[in-house]
């Protein structure tokens, strides 16, 4: 007898499984959406503090659930949510990521075989990049997180932002120069002409 690999419903149903009381269908959509929800958190406000805003983000999308109307795919409406709370988080504590960030989890189609020095260079490399990112504005930050880090598509990140695509394209550019700047201050790190 084969055994039919478990169908994955969709949100949209999980969601209505929530709404009726199902606190278990809430505990899916978390599974499912953590990842991308901590990868961002942990982008807007350090990793230190990811897990709390992470937290709080699924927090708020469960106490708004009813408020969610499917305009946009439940993924983009939390990380609207996900994106507000690190900004606040951001705000209320009037200060930025902590300056020694810890690294990020790997990507799961990582070599595990590899060199040490390679290895070490690498992560030498990522928390250089998270410290540069540490130290644009956060709204910067946010768009470079969720398009180039997340892979979002434009008309995403304006329904994330919740503003205007051509403001998303204008704001990304500048943010992109921004990066580029600070990392050509370091050029020897990271191999930009000067």
């Amino acid at each position: 007898m084969l055994v039919q690999p478990a169908r994955m419903e969709p949100d949209e149903i999980l969601i209505e499984r929530t709404l009726q009381g199902e606190l278990t269908a809430f505990e899916q959509l978390v599974e499912r959406h953590r990842g991308i929800v901590f990868r961002v958190a942990a982008r807007i406000v350090g990793p230190d503090d990811a897990e709390d805003v992470s937290q709080d983000a699924f927090l708020r999308a469960f106490h708004r659930l009813a408020q969610y109307r499917g305009s946009a795919t439940f993924r983009t409406w939390l990380l609207q949510i996900t994106q507000n709370t690190a900004l606040n988080s951001l705000a209320s504590a009037r200060r930025r990521p902590s300056g020694t960030p810890s690294e990020l989890p790997d990507p799961p189609d990582r070599d595990p075989v590899r060199q040490p020095a390679m290895e070490l260079e690498r992560r030498e490399r990522q928390q250089r990049l998270e410290l540069k990112l540490g130290a644009l504005r956060p709204e910067y930050r946010s768009l470079l997180v969720l398009r180039d880090l997340e892979g979002l598509s434009y008309d995403e990140i304006a329904d994330v932002l919740e503003m205007p695509l051509g403001s998303v394209k204008g704001r990304l550019h500048r943010a992109r120069a921004e990066l580029i700047e600070l990392l050509r201050n370091n050029t020897y790190d990271w191999e930009l002409p000067a």
